[in-house]
């Protein structure tokens, strides 16, 4: 579903956002996916919910410069049986990417992105990768650059759409691909390797 960002004021631990969200049923204490970032809930009154944001998620994401009266894709969290479309998001913001082009194809559309450079390497040909919360398909990829087809449904219920050359995204890679990456990156301890005679 979309909200509205209504507000965003400066903390002394980051800042507080202010969303409208008609339809969505969260109090205080539950999860929800703002643009992908998965946030708190620490008020909420005549559906405007507020959030508060670490330096941390100012950094990585998007949030802390979104333009105040712009749309956001909101997501509540996923509970235990229910239904996954798609593959797993955890809101986990990976980094801010750059949206090249979102050129038409009928009543679809081919949205490319570009990614930072440290991110690449988790961008597989029909791997999954979410920008700004949206769980895609990458068709196309040459570098740091994917290319992801949009379907109508996407574009009509998302803030994909509102795209435009040159806007930031927030980048969730895969999240099989980041934990792969962390295990191999890291070298083997000695100890785990001693060899221990039998007795």
């Amino acid at each position: 579903m979309r909200g509205r960002l209504l507000g965003r004021s400066p903390t002394s631990t980051g800042a507080e956002i202010v969303v409208e969200a008609s339809g969505l049923a969260a109090g205080a204490g539950d999860s929800v996916a703002v643009e992908g970032t998965c946030l708190t809930v620490v008020g909420s009154r005549e559906q405007r919910f507020s959030f508060d944001l670490s330096r941390e998620t100012l950094a990585l994401t998007t949030l802390g410069s979104l333009e105040i009266g712009r749309a956001v894709n909101l997501e509540p969290s996923l509970r235990l049986g229910d239904p996954v479309d798609g593959h797993l998001v955890q809101g986990h913001v990976d980094g801010v990417g750059t949206c090249l082009a979102l050129d038409r194809e009928g009543d679809g559309a081919r949205l490319t992105v570009e990614v930072p450079e440290h991110l690449a390497r988790h961008l597989a040909w029909k791997g999954s990768v979410a920008v700004n919360g949206v769980s895609l398909t990458i068709a196309t990829r040459q570098g740091a650059i994917f290319e992801a087809a949009l379907i109508p449904t996407t574009l009509s219920l998302t803030t994909l759409s509102l795209l435009e050359p040159g806007d930031g995204v927030n980048i969730e890679v895969d999240m099989i691909s980041r934990y792969l990456d962390a295990l191999i990156s890291h070298r083997i301890p000695k100890e785990a390797t001693r060899h221990v005679p039998l007795r």
